[in-house]
């Protein structure tokens, strides 16, 4: 498998892991196991943060362009 792949397969991965840990987060109770799993999503979301910009850097992601400020104001 090739790593432009590979690296996207992860990225995926972790995006998806990273709206899982939010929804744990969200339905925890026990202040001491949320913050835990706060600290294990921060960490993911580093991880996929620094893996996106080595992914942009080597052309495996090509991020959505910027939208222009009109389309932002009929948006809203």
């Amino acid at each position: 498998m090739q790593e432009k792949y590979m690296v996207n397969d992860v990225l995926s991965t972790l995006k998806g892991s990273i709206q899982n840990y939010a929804t744990v987060i969200s339905e925890a109770s026990n202040p001491q196991f949320r913050q835990a799993i706060q600290q294990i999503r921060n960490n993911c979301e580093t991880f996929q943060y620094d893996l996106y910009k080595m992914a942009e850097q080597k052309g495996y992601y090509k991020p959505a362009e910027n939208a222009e400020p009109e389309d932002i104001q009929q948006v809203k």
